[in-house]
């Protein structure tokens, strides 16, 4: 609620007027201060997001290091070539104008990331499907000489058949364990997601596909060079309580 609409509601609960910039200052007085509300889907089950933070997520981390295992946490995301350019700055009446191509083409991703500053990534042109994820783990698994718990979304593509029979077939290799339903904000790898279409925009003059796809490994391989900034990720005010 803005300055505007909380004076419109203080003058018909308490019969005082006060202007906007009087309500302002009122509500930085009492610790508040004007923000962008962060989106939650209606759909989200808080009971089940309570028992993930209070009793899956420690017993996840309880196994882990029984096993002396890592934890790592993934997401998919799609980057199209007609995202828009990012804000800058420019005369009066004069918009700036970036050259890119007219062209609509785009590239898939599939990272993962830990505590630890470690992150692994694919990019692929692709539809994000089961056969796409047996490949991101064979992958995964191969830079790894202990076992991953790998937190994922309940994407359709990480609980098909195939996918179960790749994890059935290396047990010792992987186990996945999925987020409650809707809640994005509990995975801390949806902060890579949001710093490479941040990013891209910056940077990106791709011409086609394959120019696209390798502005997005440089993203991420530069992002591999700087594990201070993956550990970052888990910084989040939502994504805390990994670490507590």
């Amino acid at each position: 609620m803005d300055a505007g609409r909380s004076g419109g509601l203080i003058a018909r609960l308490y019969r005082v007027r006060l202007t906007e910039q009087g309500v302002g200052q009122y509500l930085r007085r009492w610790g508040l201060s004007f923000q962008r509300p962060d989106k939650r889907a209606v759909e989200q089950n808080l009971e089940a997001v309570r028992v993930w933070r209070e009793g899956t997520w420690p017993a996840i981390r309880a196994k882990t290091k029984t096993e002396g295992g890592e934890v790592l946490f993934a997401d998919q995301v799609g980057i199209r070539s007609g995202r828009v350019t990012c804000r800058t700055w420019g005369a009066k009446g004069c918009t700036p104008i970036v050259r890119r191509s007219g062209n609509r083409f785009s590239v898939n991703t599939m990272s993962a990331v830990s505590t630890k500053g470690r992150m692994h990534f694919m990019v692929f042109t692709e539809t994000f499907d089961a056969d796409v994820m047996c490949r991101f783990l064979e992958r995964l698994a191969g830079h790894f000489d202990r076992k991953v718990h790998l937190v994922v979304d309940g994407h359709s593509a990480h609980r098909s058949r195939k996918v179960r029979a790749w994890l059935a077939d290396h047990p010792d290799r992987i186990e996945l364990h999925f987020l409650p339903s809707y809640s994005p904000e509990l995975n801390p790898d949806e902060l890579v997601n949001a710093d490479l279409k941040r990013s891209l925009p910056m940077h990106s003059r791709a011409r086609d596909q394959a120019q696209l796809a390798a502005e997005t490994r440089r993203f991420f391989q530069r992002r591999q060079r700087q594990p201070h900034i993956v550990r970052g990720y888990f910084g989040g005010p939502y994504v805390r309580y990994i670490l507590e």
